[in-house]
């Protein structure tokens, strides 16, 4: 068994995945991992980008929506898409160094993360989450 990873799980009308990791920061970056992949984000070969973010919010979920909506944006407005997460979690704080480049092609846009059903919790695979996201 994977200690930590994602898989697409059925949803009616978007998609849905389900992640999970021994600990908060690798439970993000395989969601973004996976946010990836479900999108076919495929990169330039080349130089690479590097870009930080930082934000606050009242819980993880929150932060964990905060962080993949920054994704998306990056996506949408600057075509560029991430590889490589240094993620820093304190309590309600997350401070993100990414490396990345620019998007050559994505199959389907992500258009928004949701709170449907969000609830970071403990699982028998360490911390697992389901990830609703709009298409």
């Amino acid at each position: 068994m994977n200690d930590k990873g994602f898989e697409e799980i059925p949803h009616t009308a978007d998609w849905a995945m389900h992640v999970w990791a021994g600990d908060l920061p690798s439970l993000f970056e395989e969601a973004a991992q996976g946010m990836n992949t479900m999108a076919g984000v495929k990169l330039a070969e080349g130089e690479k980008t590097k870009r930080r973010f930082e934000s606050e919010a009242p819980d993880p979920e929150s932060l964990l929506v905060m962080f993949l909506s920054e994704l998306i944006y990056y996506q949408e407005q600057e075509k560029l898409g991430f590889v490589k997460y240094d993620i820093r979690i304190d309590d309600t704080r997350i401070s993100v160094e990414m490396e990345g480049a620019p998007i050559l092609s994505m199959d389907k846009a992500i258009k928004a993360i949701t709170y449907h059903n969000l609830k970071i919790q403990k699982g028998v695979r360490g911390l697992e989450v389901e990830i609703v996201m709009d298409v």
